[in-house]
């Protein structure tokens, strides 16, 4: 996942990967920085290439994966990392990786 340089895309970046589960809209984390709504959501393709939303799935699904190969059930990961409903999991898994979370794991992707 690409690091951001600006300072206020970096501190929402390190609140998220601190807890993937946060809930916070980009409208809460504008707030946080010191930013608006639309300048942050366009520092954070300038700086990642993603939007806040792409970003903060990767930064989701990234930290499912260990939790997932530890074994832990898809419910109680997809809760972990911030999602409401395990099928809300699943479907951004499979729309990102391009398969489910167990033949990623298993290595049939």
């Amino acid at each position: 996942m690409p690091t951001p340089t600006d300072d206020r895309v970096r501190a929402v970046a390190d609140a998220l990967l601190a807890d993937p589960g946060d809930p916070r809209s980009l409208d809460a984390h504008a707030r946080a920085v010191g930013a608006g709504r639309r300048t942050l959501t366009r520092l954070f393709v300038q700086d990642t290439g993603m939007t806040f939303d792409r970003w903060r799935t990767h930064a989701r699904l990234r930290a499912a994966l260990p939790l997932l190969a530890e074994g832990q059930s898809v419910s109680r990961v997809a809760h972990a990392v911030g999602y409401a409903t395990p099928s809300a999991f699943l479907a951004a898994f499979r729309r990102t990786v391009g398969t489910s979370p167990g033949r990623y794991l298993n290595g049939d992707a």
